[in-house]
């Protein structure tokens, strides 16, 4: 499994990683995965909701936007993509 995350500011990429882990990707440690990739790019994790997880699901792809997180972000969202 392998997330690549991008912190965004007016469309352009502040700071990206690709998160990798050699399980299989299991919803159930979404929040694990996200808490990882939040801390390696030296951010607060979001809060996550049901909608999150489904869009990730459905789309490959999920947007946290500023009003996701409880603590101020230096960019105006966190773009997360499954890279298959």
């Amino acid at each position: 499994m392998r997330i690549w995350a991008k912190l965004m500011t007016d469309g352009k990429i502040r700071k990206q990683i690709v998160y990798e882990n050699p399980e299989q990707l299991t919803y159930s440690h979404f929040y694990d995965y996200l808490v990882e990739i939040c801390q390696r790019l030296d951010i607060p994790t979001p809060v996550l909701t049901k909608t999150h997880i489904f869009n990730f699901a459905k789309f490959n792809h999920v947007k946290f936007i500023k009003r996701d997180f409880v603590e101020s972000i230096p960019c105006d969202h966190l773009f997360l993509e499954n890279i298959l």
